[in-house]
C-alpha cells in the first residue's frame, strides 16, 4: 500500500468570530441570534452558563463568577472577535467592567457587548433621552433596572413589568400575549420603548409594534446582537427586526 503526504492548504481570511454566553435556562437569545446572522459571514459559537433561580442581584452576581470558565471553553484557546454576555440584569447587577475583566482573563482579544450596556449605546446614538421601560422581573429587579437607566442619565417616563421570579418562566411567555400588553402601553411621552430580558421572545415582533406605537422599539437581544454586528463591522443589510439597524 502507498502512503502518501497532501499538504493542506488553508483558508486565507477567516470569518469573524462571535461567542455567545447564554443563560442554561435562556430560550431565546440563540434563536434570536440565528435570526438576524444567518446569512452573514461570521463563525458563531454558544456556550451556556449555569444561573440561579429566583432572579435575585445576589444570585445573578453568583452566575457572573462562572464567566471566565465558561468562555475559555468556547473555541479554547483560540481567538474570538467578540464575546457576548447574555444577561441584561446579570449585567446590571454584576457590573459591565467585572464582567468584561472576567471575559478577558480567557479571551484577552475579544471585544464584549452585554445587553444593558448596548441598550444604552442604541439609545445614545438614536438621540432618545426619554424612554418607557417594560420588564419580566420582580419588582425588586425591575427597580434596579430602572435606576440603571436614570443612572445613565436617561428619564424613564413609565415603566411595567410582569414580576416573574425564574428564568425558565420568562422563556414561556406567549409572544401574541405579550404584543398584545406591549402594544397597549401607554408611552405618557416616550421617545422609544425599551424591552428588557434576553428571554423574552420579543426580537420577531419589534416591526409590528413599531408600527402600531408609532415610536422607537429596542428589546435587549436586539441592542445586544446590533451592538456586536457593529464591533465585527457586519451591520449591514439587516431588515425585518426594527429602525435600530438602520443606523449605523
Amino acid at each position: 500500500m502507498n502512503s502518501t503526504k497532501i499538504d493542506p492548504k488553508f483558508i486565507s481570511q477567516a470569518n469573524p468570530r462571535v461567542g455567545l454566553i447564554a443563560l442554561a435556562s435562556d430560550f431565546m437569545i440563540e434563536k434570536d441570534f440565528i435570526n438576524v446572522i444567518k446569512n452573514k459571514k461570521i463563525d458563531f459559537f454558544v456556550n451556556r452558563i449555569e444561573c440561579y433561580n429566583p432572579l435575585t442581584k445576589e444570585n445573578l452576581i453568583k452566575m457572573s463568577n462562572k464567566i471566565t470558565d465558561v468562555t475559555k471553553d468556547i473555541l479554547p484557546d483560540q481567538d474570538l472577535d467578540c464575546v457576548v454576555y447574555g444577561c441584561t440584569s446579570g449585567t446590571i447587577a454584576a457590573g459591565h467592567d467585572s464582567i468584561e475583566e472576567k471575559v478577558k482573563v480567557a479571551k484577552p482579544m475579544a471585544d464584549v457587548s452585554t445587553p444593558s450596556t448596548a441598550a444604552i449605546k442604541a439609545l445614545k446614538k438614536l438621540n432618545i433621552k426619554k424612554v418607557s421601560i417594560f420588564t419580566p422581573y420582580s419588582k425588586k429587579l425591575n427597580d434596579d433596572v430602572l435606576d440603571y437607566f436614570k443612572s445613565e442619565g436617561f428619564e424613564v417616563t413609565s415603566n411595567s413589568y410582569f414580576d416573574i421570579q425564574d428564568d425558565y418562566d420568562i422563556g414561556k411567555v406567549d409572544q401574541d400575549y405579550l404584543y398584545e400588553v406591549l402594544s397597549k402601553i401607554d408611552l405618557n411621552g416616550a421617545d422609544a420603548l425599551f424591552v428588557s430580558c434576553t428571554a423574552l421572545p420579543v426580537l420577531e415582533i419589534i416591526d409590528k409594534l413599531e408600527k402600531k406605537l408609532n415610536t422607537i422599539v429596542l428589546s435587549s437581544n436586539q441592542a445586544l446582537i446590533w451592538d456586536t454586528l457593529v464591533k465585527i463591522k457586519k451591520n449591514n443589510s439587516v431588515e425585518g427586526f426594527g429602525k435600530l439597524f438602520q443606523v449605523n
